[in-house]
């Protein structure tokens, strides 16, 4: 009868042993935080070399005396090339805009990017293609563009506030038509088929012929 206690707590023991042991070898980070955050966070840095590889061009930035006019005005950014910040209206006041929602992880995106790469090589100055990235991962963004080879100028918006902002749904790719005093001329719920493509919805909605 005397053997039963006994047996009992070395049986305690033995368990509480285990259980330390299993905390301590639960994978975490410096600050007691567990690995799956890591990771996470890590997939957020951005590297400058990442940048430089991306080769984008810069954002557009405000002229001097610019008005930001439309529902855009006061939506602050940030610019894929350098992460600075950016206020959006402002930097695209006094000239027709085509800003393109997307998301690395869309395929169809994918496959309109580098139409629209070429449609902004042939309007020129006329208008200001601007991709939006509509998604946190900023270091998936840019590589994505790498190997598209698109550098046009881009921004992040990582929790959508642009497309809650113009009243778009919830899908990508989609393109906002900017006249230049900043109101919505047409919000674009679709891929673009080809540059052709572009090029007619925005002479029609823009009146940019390229």
């Amino acid at each position: 009868m005397k053997q039963l206690p006994v047996a009992l707590r070395w049986a305690l023991v033995g368990l509480i042993a285990v259980l330390a042991l299993a905390v301590a070898l639960w994978p975490r980070d410096e600050d007691g935080e567990a690995e799956p955050q890591r990771r996470v966070q890590q997939t957020s840095q951005v590297s400058e070399e990442l940048r430089a590889a991306a080769g984008l061009t810069p954002c557009p930035r405000p002229a001097p005396g610019a008005v930001a006019g439309g529902p855009l005005a006061g939506l602050t950014v940030s610019c894929l090339a350098d992460g600075a910040p950016l206020e959006l209206a402002a930097a695209l006041a006094g000239k027709p805009a085509l800003l393109n929602l997307w998301a690395y992880w869309c395929g169809p995106c994918r496959e309109e990017l580098p139409d629209l790469q070429r449609y902004a090589e042939r309007a020129g100055s006329a208008l200001t293609v601007l991709t939006v990235h509509s998604d946190p991962q900023t270091a998936a963004a840019l590589t994505m563009l790498t190997e598209l080879h698109v550098t046009l100028p881009g921004v992040l918006d990582p929790d959508a506030k642009l497309r809650t902002t113009v009243g778009a749904p919830a899908v990508l790719p989609v393109s906002v038509l900017l006249r230049a005093d900043g109101s919505v001329a047409e919000v674009v719920v679709r891929r673009f088929t080809d540059v052709e493509d572009i090029a007619d919805t925005v002479a029609a909605r823009l009146g940019v012929r390229a």
